[in-house]
């Protein structure tokens, strides 16, 4: 239990209804009680006045106490329930301040609940990713999250990891029981399963962070092919100039939309063709650096050019972009966008389904008259390994990514060891690196990191 008492107001900044400050500690009761002049009972919901030092009014409102370990914290807590005026709760604030309490740097309440086993690490990043959510489905993954769905998760692949090594390491004591590691079944059965659903929580996981932090989409192509058309039926307003005349994007245009549900960082580009224009040179080289960031690629052109390609090559591509010594990422998927079908009355259609094992897909659509937009959702779907009716069940951070990628390479180097002390080692390993999800091991400097980008009150 921590010895010092923290307080900070819980509500967002502005005017509302109601505002919170909340205070946590060994000297929350007392505090509470002195504001409210009123003895508190655990969780009792107490109407009372907030008074300052000279006894006068700071305002009307709620007074709850939970008593330790029955709270978020795990420590005492009250809760001042006033109206949600700024003025008005930095007085309540700055009373408890001159009462004991301290101002609550950022995410210390989350910390504390952590510190005090009320959460583990995933679910106290999840209170901050709720908060931060910007889409419906982002914040329902997390709210699993918080109720503990990906702890379970990396709870039960480290009692898996357990159970093996316990197998592995008493053979290791008991040299009479060696074993073959080549032939012995369970282990090798054992750790197959375990790799196999270690896979299956690093897809969902995926799945879980492009929910949460979206996905950078980036429109490249020649001039006048339609790029800017495109990105306004994207985004839903006319936020590029669209003209025949080639060349009217010069720099790029950024907006965040949601694509069926899925978050997209756009970004739309000046044409790429050859020119001594400096400013125009310049935007082909800002767009070449966007391209080499990107998630995903929408290469448009024009499907009623003569001679035309609808299903260019990867490698054709990249050639074409190499003229503008820009390079195609290996890993970014690239959609071929055929743009204005209109022209000829054709009607859109997938031509080639995106494929992670090539991260290409081509797609015939009229952007002009937003034939088709739904395909290229689709095919961004397919990509993630998302399907219409997906919902990942919980949110990942960039930092789990790293870990369950980390420990698959792990356990398939165990997979391949030969001897049963380096197998345990291996072992070991995976679950010290599994242990940093839920902070069963973690530097303080990690715990630093995370618990400062919280806002105050959380």
């Amino acid at each position: 239990m921590n010895t010092e008492t923290i307080a900070a107001i819980a509500t967002a900044a502005g005017s509302g209804g109601i505002g919170v400050v909340r205070i946590s500690g060994p000297k929350a009761r007392a505090i509470g009680e002195t504001i409210t002049r009123c003895t508190l009972s655990p969780r009792h919901a107490l109407f009372s006045d907030f008074k300052n030092a000279d006894n006068n009014v700071i305002d009307q409102g709620i007074a709850i106490y939970f008593n330790a370990p029955h709270s978020f914290t795990g420590e005492d807590v009250v809760e001042l329930q006033g109206h949600g005026n700024r003025f008005v709760l930095d007085d309540i604030l700055q009373r408890t301040l001159s009462l004991g309490a301290r101002l609550a740097k950022p995410g210390e309440f989350s910390e504390r609940a952590f510190l005090n086993n009320k959460i583990d690490l995933a679910q106290a990043e999840a209170i901050a990713d709720i908060i931060e959510s910007t889409n419906a489905s982002a914040a329902r993954n997390a709210v699993q999250s918080l109720s503990g769905e990906f702890s379970n998760k990396i709870h039960a692949l480290l009692e898996a990891l357990t159970q093996l090594r316990i197998y592995i390491e008493a053979t290791i004591d008991f040299p009479e029981e060696e074993i073959d590691l080549q032939t012995d079944t369970y282990v090798q059965s054992a750790l197959l399963q375990t790799i196999d659903r270690l896979q299956a929580v690093l897809q969902q996981a995926k799945q879980g962070s492009i929910i949460r932090d979206g996905l950078s989409l980036i429109i490249v192509g020649e001039p006048n092919t339609g790029k800017s058309s495109l990105l306004n039926q994207l985004a839903g307003n006319d936020l590029a100039i669209v003209s025949e005349q080639a060349g009217t994007t010069r720099d790029m245009l950024r907006e965040t939309i949601m694509l069926d549900g899925l978050p997209l960082k756009l970004i739309d580009t000046a044409g790429l063709r050859i020119s001594s224009d400096q400013i125009e040179q310049e935007g082909i080289r800002r767009a070449g650096q966007e391209i080499e960031r990107a998630d995903i690629i929408f290469y448009l052109q024009d499907c009623n050019a003569n001679p035309i390609d609808l299903q260019p090559s990867r490698h054709c591509i990249a050639e074409q972009l190499s003229q503008y010594k820009i390079a195609l990422p290996k890993n970014t998927l690239l959609v071929v966008v055929n743009n204005k079908i209109d022209l000829k009355q054709k009607r859109p259609e997938v031509l080639s389904a995106a494929d992670l094992h090539t991260n290409y897909a081509a797609v015939a659509i009229s952007a002009k008259e937003a034939l088709g937009l739904d395909l290229l959702a689709e095919q961004i779907r397919l990509f993630c390994g998302l399907s219409n009716h997906t919902e990942t069940n919980f949110t990942a951070r960039r930092r789990h990514l790293d870990i369950l990628e980390r420990c698959h390479q792990q356990l398939l180097i165990a997979s391949e060891q030969p001897a049963a002390e380096l197998l345990a080692e291996d072992l070991r390993l995976t679950q010290h690196l599994l242990g940093g999800i839920t902070g069963a091991f973690s530097s303080d400097e990690l715990l630093g990191e995370i618990f400062s980008s919280f806002c105050i009150g959380k």
